[in-house]
């Protein structure tokens, strides 16, 4: 077979992603703290554009658009309140005497300000190193909901000075669970996070290094006589001898009572939603972006014009020019970054609706392909939107990616089915409420809940079962039998 070159025309599909429609993507991903450093840099870098005040009587649609519209729960179901947004616009201001100003798309991003990559710090921070860890060691998603939350309280140091009680009472779960999540705060790395006192810190360090006897407890149950050199009481107390007693304390100054500065500042800890809920007045909710950590940005028209008319070469005009849809560009999409964000915080907040008003007991299963669908866009989308994002209500600060969970007895993808939480709820009131002479097998438990509407396997029922420490139908036949039930 002869070998020649030949010329073959084929024609295929691509997308081509522009300059400007990168960075918008980049945009969604940032949080408002992140997203006010990078307008900070625009501003220095355009001269035309600045930043105005914000004024929530201003938060309203440029002129020549259309109000958006409020974003309501799909079903008028009344137990689901209807959601009241309150969007915040930024200004866009137009010369409305040659038309530029509502220039559409023109422009990118100005070419002399910093990379929307260098925004985010190098540093791990204490709350994303033990956030890397929650997800292995959480025994369901309920669990890691909460102990996600926890370290969000953590200071710097990684204490919580936060009183537990009342964080279970805000989140309106028992505060044997609050304790359970912190006391899996407590087993991750670095050794000592999660502590409320230096004493616990130190106590947790001294389990660890498989040192903590009762000499050793007594020790660190008095620290402020080791603060004030009494040595000869501690000794008694401790009941050992000198050199005993020296190895005790050259253990105790081994340990960090700070472990997590190690992984970055206050500064770098500290948590400004980007989403404010609130209950409205007349039911539902307000859902608004966090107008302090957001600026506002309108075009400078007398110094736009002022500098036209200095401009007399081609140069100079095609300069001001590009500055001009440079400003254009960035006001539009962050216009349009703030109508994405409100958008996916609704849905969020109409599919959660039960835990803005009960609690963490009812939070369902909600995927990002659920909320992509109901908002029209794609799920990669979503997943920038509610990335680095948090939201505040009156239960406390929470990461939008909290919201999402996967469901039991739904499809592959987790849709469709309840929330473990749900599932766990069942089984407990099943096993509860049974006749201590008929106890109920994990077979009939299955069998119940399918009549629920839960289709679940038997060895999930009994994970889930074990995971809250009720026994199997032996043991609590025992155990009923012995109380006498």
């Amino acid at each position: 077979m002869a070998l020649s070159p030949r010329l073959d025309l084929r024609q295929s599909q691509s997308l081509v992603m522009t300059p400007q429609l990168q960075q918008a993507i980049k945009l969604l991903a940032l949080s408002n703290l992140e997203i006010e450093s990078f307008i900070g840099d625009a501003l220095e870098a355009n001269p035309l554009l600045e930043a105005g005040d914000v004024r929530r009587d201003d938060a309203a649609p440029a002129a020549d658009e259309a109000p958006a519209e409020p974003a309501t729960a799909d079903a008028p179901d009344a137990a689901e309140p209807a959601l009241d947004i309150d969007r915040s616009a930024i200004d866009q201001d137009r010369d409305t005497g040659d038309g530029e100003w509502g220039a559409g798309g023109a422009g990118a991003p100005p070419d002399d300000a910093p990379g929307i990559e260098e925004r985010s710090s190098a540093a791990l921070s204490l709350a994303e190193h033990l956030g890397a860890q929650i997800g292995s060691a959480a025994s369901d998603t309920r669990e890691e909901f909460l102990a996600r939350h926890l370290i969000g309280q953590l200071d710097e140091a990684g204490y919580l000075r936060s009183d537990l009680r009342e964080i279970s009472d805000d989140l309106a779960v028992p505060l044997a669970e609050a304790e359970r999540a912190l006391r899996l705060i407590q087993t991750l790395d670095p050794t000592g996070v999660g502590a409320r006192d230096l004493s616990e810190c130190l106590a947790l360090q001294a389990t660890e290094a498989d040192r903590y006897d009762p000499c050793m407890a007594r020790l660190i149950d008095n620290l402020d006589l080791v603060a004030r050199g009494e040595f000869a009481r501690l000794k008694r107390m401790c009941d050992v001898d000198d050199e005993d007693f020296a190895d005790m304390l050259s253990e105790l100054r081994e340990y960090d009572p700070k472990p997590g500065l190690a992984y970055g500042s206050d500064t770098d800890a500290a948590i400004v939603p980007d989403i404010l809920i609130s209950a409205a007045k007349g039911g539902g909710w307000d859902i608004a972006l966090n107008e302090a950590t957001l600026p506002r940005l309108i075009v400078n028209r007398g110094y736009y014009v002022e500098l036209r008319e200095g401009c007399t070469d081609k140069e100079s005009q095609s300069w001001l020019n590009e500055k001009l849809g440079d400003a254009n560009w960035l006001i539009k999409a962050l216009d349009q970054r703030q109508k994405t964000i409100l958008k996916v915080a609704s849905q969020i907040v109409t599919k959660q609706a039960g835990f803005f008003i009960n609690g963490v007991s009812e939070l369902k299963p909600l995927t990002l392909r659920e909320v992509a669908e109901e908002i029209d866009m794609h799920e990669s989308t979503v997943s920038r939107v509610t990335s680095n994002k948090y939201l505040h209500c009156e239960r406390g600060t929470f990461e939008l990616k909290y919201f999402f969970m996967s469901g039991v007895g739904g499809d592959a993808d987790g849709e469709g089915g309840a929330s473990s939480q749900s599932v766990k709820a069942r089984i407990k009131a099943l096993t509860d409420a049974e006749d201590p002479k008929k106890i109920l097998s994990d077979d009939k438990l299955v069998e119940l809940l399918k009549g629920e509407g839960f289709d679940l396997a038997r060895r999930t029922v009994a994970k889930y079962r074990e995971a809250m420490g009720i026994g199997s139908s032996v043991q609590r036949r025992r155990a009923k039998k012995i109380a006498g039930i």
